[in-house]
């Protein structure tokens, strides 16, 4: 397959350099696009064959959830049934924007985009392309991140065309995103609202709208391997770089001090090394690679940043990642959720 690349600025949503984009998504074919979260890989949600493109350009396992795009919040209503009062207000405070819901589907939406499940994760984003994208096509639109299964997902087109060309039909190129993490999910189909993934919109947020909000104990370490996810990220391998990576825990000092001593023994074994830390302890870090996530004061820097650093790490052949921590501030478990997952949950505290 020829992938075609299309370039448009993301703050001009050009009707006639989208207008080929919404004719393959409508006719079933596969479009990645930027959001304000990551780069989605697109398909008609209505299609039981584009559902199984998807999973077929991705490697994704077929049970693992797509999330549905749509265009106009009252869409919500064609895709799930069952929207009740708490749906209701968390829409009117965070739509569009990067929160997923998780409702009961409606009989239009087949089980091969939902992974078999009888429920459906809706979001509409607010990214200016993404947005007018799934306006024109006028369908539901299905988009995981538009990535390999289990890699890093993509936050410039960069790396969509690095993982995707030549298995999609077109990548359109929109930019950097701003968030640089997938959606919050949260699951409205049980007795109290429950975070499915943690994100950019945070538990604190979302009990000033509702009340009794829980955290699913499945995302808060290693999956259980009987696990049937109710929402993408819950079960398989995601967000990684190739080489192992291990997160250390402890008191500044000391993780540089350990750190360090990782860096000496992995350069006697002969390892391509890297590092990733924040800019602070940038200076402290003799490696081969070096990244640097942000300030340890602005947690959205290290949010948007952290793919895009770990994508880098393949590109220029890391063998073995050793990372700080990153904790505090008001994104710190969408951060620690995605860097706990990208290292397998190889911890070291120190």
């Amino acid at each position: 397959m020829k992938t075609r690349i299309i370039k448009i600025d993301g703050t001009d949503a050009a009707d006639a350099a989208l207008a080929e984009a919404a004719r393959i998504l409508r006719e079933g074919g596969l479009v990645a696009f930027p959001t304000e979260t990551v780069y989605g890989l697109g398909a008609n949600a209505l299609l039981p064959e584009a559902a199984k493109k998807t999973y077929a350009a991705k490697g994704r396992p077929s049970d693992n959830p797509l999330i549905v795009h749509i265009a106009d919040r009252t869409d919500v209503y064609r895709v799930a049934e069952d929207v009740g009062e708490t749906a209701e207000r968390l829409m009117d405070a965070f739509w569009p924007g990067p929160m997923t819901l998780v409702l009961k589907k409606a009989a239009v939406i087949p089980r091969e985009t939902t992974g078999g499940l009888d429920t459906v994760a809706v979001r509409m984003p607010s990214h200016p392309v993404a947005n007018r994208l799934i306006r024109l096509a006028g369908v539901p639109v299905s988009a995981p991140s538009a990535n390999l299964s289990g890699h890093p997902s993509p936050t410039e087109a960069r790396f969509v065309i690095e993982d995707l060309d030549g298995k999609v039909d077109m990548i359109i190129d929109g930019g950097p995103v701003q968030i640089g993490l997938e959606s919050t999910i949260i699951d409205l189909t049980g007795a109290e609202p429950t975070i499915l993934r943690p994100g950019f919109i945070t538990r604190a947020d979302l009990e000033r709208v509702a009340s009794g909000v829980a955290t699913d104990p499945a995302i808060e370490g290693p999956p259980a391997k009987d696990l049937v996810p109710r929402a993408p990220g819950m079960k398989y391998r995601h967000y990684a770089p190739k080489a192992e990576m291990t997160i250390f825990r402890g008191s500044p000092e000391a993780v540089r001090h350990r750190i360090t001593e990782e860096l000496c023994t992995a350069k006697k074994q002969g390892l391509r090394s890297a590092v990733l830390c924040t800019s602070e302890h940038a200076a402290y870090y003799n490696t081969d690679i070096l990244k640097c996530v942000g300030s340890s004061a602005s947690d959205e820097e290290i949010a948007r940043n952290l793919y895009r650093c770990l994508r880098e790490f393949d590109d220029e052949g890391a063998q073995v990642i050793f990372s700080e921590q990153f904790d505090g501030g008001r994104l710190e478990d969408a951060i620690q959720n995605r860097l706990l997952k990208a290292a397998g949950y190889r911890v070291v505290t120190v």
